[in-house]
């Protein structure tokens, strides 16, 4: 069987490296000249296996208007008219309810921590060098009101799987030095000793040559998808440029892309893109920085060290239609980072965008296309793309060779978000 998966960042590669080794001739098309390039290029690099709550939160309803009206928050709303955008927010703010939130983080907490099963068995089988650190994650609360809610939530997720410790403020000081300019705010913290980081586009680059080295499988990269032949209930073939592409089955696993991709097929997936933004900064040797991953819960701010770098990645664009980073959003950033890491030199820095593929409910969608026997969608996987590429990658392998999956993806249809074609 051949299989064609369109889209060649972490989530396209990984269900590539999956279909091959079940044994499939696999096919690779990627309309950038080299793969992670877009959203899987400089993301947040947290691999948060244990932290896999959704956007979608009670929590986000008592910020969501002065969110909305400030420009300087960490969610920030540019209204469109676009019937898209406003079906996605109804749907989000549907998603807020306690009950769909503690049921959406315990499917995807089978999710991701299956993915930390394969990360692991993946990198024994072939190593790769993607600045991968076992350190821990640490997210910080300033208020007593919010650790205490966070407290809360734990006896649930651990008793669905995770693995969390609650930490007073010097406590926080003691695992974390590199807090001190921020110790006498804190009111504790949450510590998850299963979290590590990586250099996502690294890792990528990594999967690339072990595709490159499998007899079974062909790279084109560069090669944008101009749409597709259909017979019937089936896809034959797709288009690139004048070139067809026949193939026994397709994958569709193009981030935010896929949307206009799949809807001259009758499909409406229900992505929305959002935007993101990260900083990068080369760390000073003498220099004490974070040696794990931090969140700053109330921030929303994300720290992970990456090999002698430090990554920096916040805030939520919704409306946002380009990876565009402006400069007041990135200045805005700076400032809230110089509040933690007063001595952190952010003049040198690499300042990037990308645009998250989400759902609603903040789950990937890994699931056959409606009304198509040979097309499969692995596609919304918003900022967790890296977290769960492994299993997703998996779970859309057993999907198209008929073998059952370690995980349950029923909560990963495309039904299950209320939507189809």
């Amino acid at each position: 069987m051949h299989v064609v998966v369109v889209g060649a960042g972490v989530i396209g590669l990984s269900s590539a490296l999956y279909l091959a080794r079940a044994g499939l001739e696999v096919t690779l098309v990627e309309r950038n000249q080299d793969v992670a390039l877009e959203t899987s290029f400089a993301n947040g690099g947290q691999l948060s296996y244990n932290n896999v709550a959704p956007l979608a939160d009670p929590s986000v309803l008592g910020h969501l208007p002065r969110w909305l009206l400030s420009r300087e928050a960490p969610l920030h709303l540019r209204p469109r008219l676009d019937p898209r955008q406003w079906r996605w927010c109804l749907a989000f703010l549907r998603a807020c309810r306690a009950s769909r939130v503690e049921q959406t983080f315990g499917e995807m907490l089978s999710l991701s921590l299956r993915s930390q099963t394969l990360m692991t068995e993946l990198l024994q089988h072939t190593p790769i060098d993607f600045d991968l650190r076992h350190s821990g994650k640490l997210i910080i609360h300033r208020s007593a009101a919010s650790l205490s809610a966070a407290a809360r939530l734990l006896e649930r997720q651990q008793a669905a799987g995770a693995r969390h410790q609650v930490l007073s403020a010097s406590e926080c000081t003691v695992l974390e030095p590199a807090l001190a300019a921020v110790a006498e705010r804190l009111a504790g913290g949450i510590f998850t000793p299963g979290d590590a980081v990586g250099n996502c586009r690294l890792f990528c680059e990594g999967v690339k040559r072990q595709l490159q080295g499998m007899r079974n499988v062909r790279l084109h990269l560069g090669e944008a998808v101009s749409g597709f032949e259909r017979r019937g209930s089936r896809l034959a073939a797709l288009r690139l440029g004048e070139d067809r592409l026949p193939a026994d089955g397709f994958v569709i696993a193009c981030g935010i892309a896929s949307v206009p991709l799949v809807k001259p097929l009758g499909i409406d997936l229900p992505l929305y893109p959002l935007r993101g933004y990260t900083l990068s900064v080369q760390l000073n040797e003498n220099l004490s920085l974070p040696k794990i991953s931090i969140t700053d819960a109330s921030r929303k701010i994300l720290y992970a060290p990456l090999g002698d770098s430090l990554r920096i990645a916040a805030m939520v664009d919704l409306g946002a239609r380009t990876a565009h980073a402006p400069e007041r959003r990135i200045a805005l950033l700076k400032r809230q980072v110089g509040e933690v890491f007063p001595a952190l030199d952010l003049r040198q820095i690499q300042a990037w965008a990308g645009l998250r593929p989400a759902t609603a409910l903040g789950k990937p969608i890994i699931d056959r296309a409606p009304g198509l026997d040979n097309l499969w969608l692995n596609v919304g996987h918003g900022p967790l793309g890296f977290t769960l590429a492994c299993a997703s990658g998996e779970g859309l392998a057993r999907l198209i060779v008929q073998t059952q999956p370690p995980v349950d993806l029923a909560p990963f249809s495309l039904a299950a978000h209320g939507a189809g074609n």
